[in-house]
């Protein structure tokens, strides 16, 4: 009976599933470059919100996971 049994078949290998969870990484990273920088008094103007970490490299890293995400779900596996 036992050799029987079939091994379940997963939709990819391990292999995409590392890339995978690095796009992830990459992405949370994103994110967290993204949050932060606001000011603790309401009626005081912080000019951090326009700085090049949120307004270019942030967004820059998010679309990078999201592109090492695709790249993992697209992989051939051999």
């Amino acid at each position: 009976m036992k050799n029987n049994e079939q091994k379940p078949d997963f939709l990819f290998d391990k292999v995409n599933y590392k890339i995978l969870l690095i796009g992830i990484a990459v992405i949370a990273l994103g994110f967290i470059l993204m949050s932060g920088g606001g000011s603790d008094d309401p009626k005081v103007w912080n000019d951090a919100v326009f700085n090049f970490q949120r307004i270019r490299l942030a967004p820059t890293v998010v679309l990078i996971g999201f592109g090492i995400t695709i790249y993992s779900i697209f992989k051939k596996s051999k």
